[in-house]
């Protein structure tokens, strides 16, 4: 039987703006405006379940944006409901199920990944850093037994955005040459492992050569290094056109997926992608810049937003395709599934502070239960 109450991390203010919504001089600490408390234990709606997250909750940068700064500053475009939950992905077991939910869909006890972002009353994509977690049936996808559920606890927030970038915007396939940068980070890492496991040459971008050591690990071809500043871009530029050449692909990459933008989308990627080739522009962690569309038009190149959301919503066959077809590359060892940063319920500050002070590399997962059990 569950308890009428669980734990659960939940922020109360946003970081960046006052009382009265307005941006402040300087942040409060993010350890400042979340809090472990105790709240409701949620039920089953007829159409959902409950999920116990056994083994990871996971966290990225948005998680801290969305406590940070808010859409209001204009570095992410939800900003949820105060107080709220935050929390995107989940794996865990099904401990309950509504009454609409039958049971060739989901059984109690199954071994599940969820993402609240699907779900009709998932708030945005929040909610997951809890004990317990009410989620609709249509966002919950069920989890091989070869796979260490942890280590599939950051499927929505890398993968299925790497996946949406390579497959469903760039139709990636063994002919390709694919360019990401923010490579050390969870997206930049999910698409250098799936791309290559889709065949795919890659030449991954990171802004100094300590961060470089994950993306090599993951399989990139070529890794790059592009620095912090206009003139580090240029030779950054010069040295992924001769990389190009090297992997044979003189005209320049097949497709770019940026996370960082700010100069260097400007200074360096336009001038990498080949004639009809495409930049998805995934996230902007240096910052948005004015596009000039003169370059894209010399290029004749496609610029295109990836926000992999809406398709997955409007498409949900499709997208749970995609999402077996990601699982079965860990499963058959294409990808190495992995957890590169574990962190205990109790220490969650710790996680929000990785990516407060842009120190976090690859998979964050917060877990609930000890890693010693083999779910």
């Amino acid at each position: 039987m569950k308890a009428a109450t669980m734990r659960a991390v939940r922020c109360h203010r946003f970081a960046a703006l006052d009382k009265s919504g307005k941006p402040v001089s300087k942040p409060s600490p993010i350890r400042d405006v979340i809090q472990l408390e105790q709240v409701a234990t949620p039920k089953p709606r007829n159409d959902g379940v409950l999920v116990i997250p056994t083994k990871g909750t996971s966290f990225m940068r948005r998680d801290c944006i969305s406590c940070f700064q808010s859409r209001i500053t204009g570095l992410y475009q939800i900003r949820p409901q105060l107080p709220y939950i935050p929390g995107m992905d989940v794996t865990g077991v099904v401990i309950e199920k509504g009454t609409d939910v039958s049971d060739d869909k989901i059984n109690i006890g199954d071994r599940v990944y969820c993402n609240t972002a699907l779900c009709p009353y998932g708030a945005g994509g929040t909610g997951a850093l809890a004990e317990v977690v009410s989620i609709s049936a249509s966002a919950v996808f069920p989890v091989p037994e070869e796979l260490h559920l942890s280590s599939v606890a950051n499927l929505g927030r890398n993968y299925c955005a790497a996946y949406h970038s390579l497959k469903v915007i760039g139709n990636v396939g063994s002919n390709d040459l694919v360019l990401v940068d923010g490579a050390s980070g969870g997206v930049g890492m999910a698409t250098v492992e799936l791309a290559k496991a889709m065949g795919a040459k890659v030449i991954a971008g990171v802004s100094s050569k300590e961060k470089g050591t994950l993306p090599s690990l993951a399989g990139a071809d070529k890794v790059l290094f592009y620095g912090r500043d206009r003139e580090s871009y240029k030779k950054f530029k010069a040295d992924a056109k001769t990389a190009a050449a090297e992997l044979v692909h003189p005209q320049g990459c097949s497709l770019i997926v940026d996370v960082v933008n700010g100069d260097l989308f400007q200074d360096a990627l336009v001038s990498l992608v080949k004639p009809l080739g495409k930049i998805c522009l995934v996230g902007f962690v240096a910052g948005q810049k004015p596009i000039k569309p003169g370059l894209l038009l010399i290029k004749e190149a496609m610029v295109v937003g990836s926000l992999w959301g809406r398709w997955a919503r409007q498409n949900p066959l499709d997208f749970r395709s995609n999402m077996n077809e990601i699982m079965s590359f860990m499963v058959n060892g294409s990808i190495e599934p992995r957890a590169d940063n574990i962190i205990m319920l109790e220490d969650y500050a710790k996680a929000f502070e990785l990516f407060e002070n842009n120190s976090g590399r690859g998979n964050t997962v917060i877990c609930l239960k000890s890693e010693t059990s083999k779910l």
